[in-house]
């Protein structure tokens, strides 16, 4: 596996190597020694998530307060526009996005640290979306940007399409009332 890095310091892809031949694909979707390697980062990782949404549906901008979360993402179905955003107010890149295209062709991984919202837009007829994450979901903690925030200026590819949230999502907040990190 190799770590590319993004416009965002610590928001890496992550590339699997993959062995291929007539019958199929093998290849290490994760493991710990070769992460902490390439990535620098050493965190346990307690909980995964599977997610599966129809195209048009938008999930995030995500984030918790507390028991922060990294979380690796990756497509086993279809294809999805990714999105990590740094919301620690003492980063130069507060504010700022980097968005990945994510799809069970390409393979690739985000790594999303703690202290960055993330949200994804699915564009295939359907996603299946995998997350590992270093905290546990905690519910009383999670909160929610607002997906089209124009001080942020996400171009998600959504154009020409009935974008779909959850009642959750509706309500997000602007980056600038949201509860964010130092």
């Amino acid at each position: 596996m190799k770590a590319n890095p993004t416009a965002l310091p610590g928001v890496l892809i992550l590339e699997p190597q993959v062995f291929g031949d007539s019958r199929g694909f093998f290849f290490e979707s994760f493991n710990q020694k070769v992460f902490v390697e390439i990535t620098g980062a050493n965190f346990n990782f307690v909980q995964d998530g599977h997610s599966k949404s129809g195209k048009g549906v938008l999930r995030g901008l995500h984030y918790q307060i507390q028991q922060t979360q990294g979380k690796i993402v990756r497509v086993t179905r279809g294809s999805v526009f990714d999105v990590a955003v740094d919301i620690r107010k003492s980063s130069a890149n507060f504010g700022k996005w980097v968005g990945v295209e994510l799809s069970e062709e390409n393979r690739r991984q985000l790594w999303i640290p703690p202290g960055f919202a993330h949200g994804f837009a699915v564009t295939s007829e359907s996603a299946d979306v995998l997350y590992k994450m270093t905290e546990n979901y905690a519910p009383q903690h999670e909160r929610c940007i607002l997906w089209n925030d124009p001080a942020i200026g996400i171009r998600w590819p959504v154009q020409g399409l009935e974008v779909q949230l959850s009642a959750k999502d509706q309500q997000g907040v602007p980056l600038a009332l949201a509860t964010t990190f130092d």
